[in-house]
């Protein structure tokens, strides 16, 4: 049997680089509010996060799916 994930010390948004994108996402509403970057820019960077989180959304799903139909596997036969 597996040992359960411990999401206090390795939480899965660390694994996924998700801490990256938001201060990502920060720096670029920052960067447009001081007009160092175009709306343009800002949209196209927000569209590229927003993909990042839809690839995230589609991980989470297909792992929990996976652990929900996960079985123990049985050791071998004497």
């Amino acid at each position: 049997m597996s040992t359960p994930r411990d999401y206090e010390t390795a939480p899965v948004s660390d694994q996924l680089g998700l801490p990256g994108v938001i201060s990502g996402l920060i720096g670029d509403l920052e960067a447009l509010r001081a007009g160092k970057i175009t709306v343009n820019d800002a949209v196209a960077r927000s569209m590229l996060a927003k993909q990042i989180f839809n690839g995230v959304r589609i991980y989470l799903n297909g792992s929990k799916i996976l652990s929900d139909a996960a079985r123990p596997i049985e050791g071998p036969k004497e």
